[in-house]
């Protein structure tokens, strides 16, 4: 599977849609993430309550953790208020109703449609954020607006800040809820985010996350060991911390292996490759500290003894107050010539205001980020992005990276737009198609690099051989029915949306372009009953709401079939 990068947080592909008769094509960037409730999902506190039995002062510690408050039920987390987003005209509102916590929307604009979904569980421990999520279906669904804890507001999610209409559906990975939820789910077999039973079992990050399975240990009472991550070698202790505090610029997971099969004790380095654009802006990403922690002089000096778990304490964190005294206690382990603790900026004992600045993620409005560079002069948070050299893409874990993996975090990053090296990407895409034949991640891949450079016949070629190995493969499937839609057989392009589509009702624009071929083919009740559904999941679409109303009042015309 290729992994493009997370927002948030996540997600994994959206879709550009060219509306009229011409017919959209999937591009993979990242999206946001989501969830559901069904049935009652265990908050740490009831799954890690056996660990308390014999590790009560780190429960009770734990417990206080962002960690720990990752994510819950939405009554846990219960914030209310309300948001206008004046360049959308939409009207958001937090509320409790009935004992359940509730997201209404309305909009001045498209005739003043509302509505509102019951919000099941939230994402983010407050520390700097929280997000609620809904379902429509089964579909896993984020609200567009967050609450932002530093001022305490309601405000649209990042990169929705200048959106023109209501957001269409923002779905929910696993690949996201991974590092916030516990016991992650995989979603339905060729769906991006619909999930037929619980996606997740547990809120918050579990002792299990990062011990291993404990069932042993519990059955012979502490007899049975459990994964330490002090007592293991740096790779498989790195590896845990990384495991989601990693994300660089783009990431592939190996052939045949994926992240939901990670487990602690486990090196990363064998499940997936982290790639990052060397001399690029830091601050572009939310998520960097492990990149930057490994460039201090710090961690390349002190090399495998050094790790996350040096300053940070997992089990819990110093309080505000006793914060200054004990990251300066852990500066001095290692600078701790008395001279130097005597005299070194004694009237700013803060070790961390002028060696780890905090400033804003560009990407993440209303978010804290911190320097883990840990320079010795930097007098400001700017002065972080004042290098830059030659961009390239390079590895981050420093082990031995595939021919295939380059290629696809070349192509990853072509994809997104962070790259224009098109011709680059499709060379290290072809030297490999003889070793990955049979390979749908490459296949698909190959077939959106030669779809972009207009050789639209090799691109059908390599999209139907994708479908062969992975025939719910959306892009495939997607962009396979767009170049046959733009040549015309539109029969055929309604077969491969149709494909897609019933697997995917939330994703507006490939239900769009299925209503707007179907209507061609003369299928106009077909045509309005798939522009309702895009509706129910993504309301804000003005495109589907005007196709709709044109072709109720007959002022779109469906030929006879």
């Amino acid at each position: 599977m290729v992994r493009g990068r997370r927002a948030a947080l996540i997600g994994s592909f959206a879709i550009k849609v060219i509306y009229s008769w011409m017919f959209c094509t999937v591009f993979t960037v990242s999206m946001a993430c989501l969830v559901q409730a069904k049935a009652s999902v265990d908050s740490v506190r009831q799954t890690d309550a056996v660990c308390a039995n014999c590790h009560g002062e780190i429960y009770r510690k734990y417990l206080k953790t962002p960690m720990a408050n990752a994510s819950g039920t939405a009554l846990d987390f219960a914030m209310t208020g309300d948001s206008e987003q004046v360049s959308s005209g939409v009207s958001y509102r937090i509320f409790l109703d009935n004992g359940s916590l509730w997201l209404n929307y309305q909009s001045s604009r498209n005739g003043g449609f509302s509505g509102r979904n019951r919000l099941d569980y939230f994402l983010g421990s407050g520390h700097l954020g929280t997000t609620y999520l809904y379902s429509i279906n089964n579909y896993l669904l984020e609200s567009p607006v967050a609450y932002y804890s530093r001022l305490k507001v309601f405000d649209m999610k990042p990169g929705l800040e200048h959106s023109q209409t209501m957001p269409s559906a923002l779905p929910m990975t696993s690949e996201c809820m991974r590092c916030h939820m516990s016991s992650v789910q995989a979603a339905d077999k060729g769906t991006v985010n619909r999930f037929a039973t619980l996606p997740f079992l547990h809120g918050g990050i579990t002792c299990e996350s990062c011990h291993g399975d404990a069932s042993e240990h519990v059955k012979q009472a502490g007899k049975s060991p459990v994964v330490n991550p002090a007592k293991l070698d740096a790779d498989r202790r790195d590896s845990i911390c990384i495991s989601c505090h990693l994300e660089g610029d783009t990431s592939v997971e190996h052939r045949g292996k994926s992240m939901a099969d990670y487990r602690p004790g486990d090196r990363i380095g064998d499940y997936v490759s982290y790639f990052a654009l060397s001399g690029a802006v830091f601050s572009d990403r939310g998520v960097s500290e492990v990149e930057e922690f490994n460039l201090s002089k710090c961690k390349r000096t002190s090399g495998a003894a050094m790790s996350c778990m040096t300053c940070h304490d997992p089990h819990g964190g110093p309080s505000a107050e006793e914060r200054v005294s004990f990251y300066r206690a852990k500066c001095l382990t290692c600078h701790s010539q008395p001279k130097f603790a005597a005299q070194h900026h004694v009237e700013t004992p803060d070790c961390t205001s002028c060696h780890m600045p905090s400033g804003k993620a560009q990407n993440i409005p209303h978010v804290a980020w911190t320097d883990h560079w840990i320079r010795r002069f930097t007098t400001s948070f700017e002065a972080l992005n004042s290098s830059r050299g030659r961009i390239e893409l390079v590895p981050l874990l420093g082990n031995d990276v595939s021919p295939r993996d380059q290629a696809l975090a070349y192509y990853n990053l072509v994809a997104d737009g962070k790259l224009s090296d098109l011709e680059g990407a499709w060379r290290a895409l072809s030297a490999i198609q003889g070793s990955d034949a049979s390979d749908p991640s490459v296949l698909v891949a190959r077939g959106h690099v030669a779809q972009m450079r207009g050789d639209h016949s090799g691109a059908i070629d390599l999209y139907r051989a994708t479908l062969v190995q992975d025939p719910s493969n959306l892009l495939a499937n997607n962009n396979l029915g767009t170049l046959l839609a733009e040549s015309g057989q539109f029969s055929a392009a309604a077969t491969q949306w149709k494909n897609a589509y019933e697997l995917n009702y939330d994703i507006a624009p490939l239900g769009i372009n299925l209503a707007l071929v179907d209507c061609k083919l003369g299928r106009k009740s077909e045509a309005q009953q798939v522009l309702g559904r895009v509706l129910t999941y993504s309301p804000g679409s003005e495109v589907a709401r005007r196709k709709l109303a044109a072709m109720e009042s007959g002022e779109e015309h469906c030929p006879a079939s």
